[in-house]
């Protein structure tokens, strides 16, 4: 499993542009830019090189994060894939891009797509100084991808929020047509994030796709509300990231939904745990969505096998084999 942590040599090159800037300044616009993104106002207030700096060093981490763990589980199922192209699709400065190269090492070209010239600008940079040769389009993603290269694996991170219904179902539809294997789609892990990834989710499995991961199946998502299908990674947090999100604990928990489908069906797939396990004195159980539904799954204790197996069970995990629920 790759690390979620972003690369020592990103996060050096970020914190080497710290030299001579402000950090209470950087503080500010990244504050600024976070509020602006929980409105969902999207990367519209990016439109310097500090606020490229600013945004980078407050999310980048947390965005990678999320990205890693969705990969590694895309791993998990499919081990032997080895993608040699990447479309990037709203790369921002880049995160999932870098996320991807650590994940798998196969890769040779890297397409990426964003509209934002100081994002841009920023992964440019980064990838120069790393010795990676990416190429990079800058525009409207759901317009430039028409003309965009096809690539063994497609990714979108934190992306088709910033869209509005009819430009996310084109996005949504062009990245697929740019597939050649699989795509993966990572969005924040809010009701909201959940509801956009249904709908990539059904708009795909329409198109022909077959869901690989986080879900067992390609039926309906058995969730009712209030409850909503999320993921949790926990990130440590570097100095430069402790003073600029004004934190004191030395990690950051991102919560984040992803959704990755592939041309070619997987069977079996694994159960997924949605929450983390809960454990008493006489057993853990642990809500599994299955082929069969949603379900709790119990290891009792007395079951010393089973129970040592569930102990190791977090919350996003693939179960491959569980009990029957209660």
């Amino acid at each position: 499993m790759t690390s979620p942590d972003l690369p020592a040599h990103i996060s050096a090159s970020l914190a080497a542009r710290l030299h001579g800037v402000s950090r209470s300044d950087a503080a500010q616009r990244s504050d600024t830019i976070s509020k602006t993104y929980r409105a969902g106002g999207g990367s519209t207030t990016i439109r310097t090189e500090s606020d490229a700096l600013a945004y980078a060093l407050a999310r980048m981490p947390a965005t990678y994060a999320a990205v890693i763990a969705s990969l590694n589980a895309l791993q998990e199922i499919r081990p032997d894939f080895a993608p040699t192209s990447l479309l990037d699709c709203g790369a921002g400065p880049g995160t999932a891009t870098w996320a991807c190269a650590e994940a798998f090492e196969t890769l040779e070209s890297f397409a990426l797509l964003d509209a934002n010239p100081a994002l841009r600008s920023l992964a440019i940079e980064l990838a120069r100084e790393n010795d990676r040769t990416i190429t990079y389009t800058l525009g409207d993603a759901p317009t430039k991808i028409i003309d965009a290269p096809s690539a063994d694996l497609v990714i979108a991170s934190y992306v088709i929020n910033e869209l509005a219904d009819t430009a996310r179902e084109k996005l949504v539809a062009a990245m697929w047509s740019k597939t050649n294997d699989t795509l993966v789609i990572v969005e924040p892990g809010t009701p909201a994030g959940y509801a956009r990834i249904l709908d990539a989710r059904t708009q795909l499995i329409r198109a022909g796709a077959h869901v690989i991961a986080p879900c067992p199946h390609d039926e309906t998502c058995p969730l009712l509300k209030p409850d909503w299908c999320h993921f949790s990674q926990r990130l440590q947090r570097s100095r430069v990231h402790k003073q600029l999100k004004s934190a004191e604990l030395p990690y950051e928990d991102e919560k984040f939904i992803y959704l990755a489908v592939s041309r070619t069906p997987i069977a079996p797939r694994p159960s997924r745990v949605l929450a983390q396990p809960i454990t008493t004195k006489i057993a853990i159980t642990a809500k599994l969505c299955t082929t069969n539904g949603i379900i709790a799954a119990v290891a009792p204790k007395r079951d010393k096998a089973l129970y040592s197996k569930f102990r190791k069970l977090d919350w996003g995990d693939a179960v491959f084999e569980h009990p029957s629920s209660e």
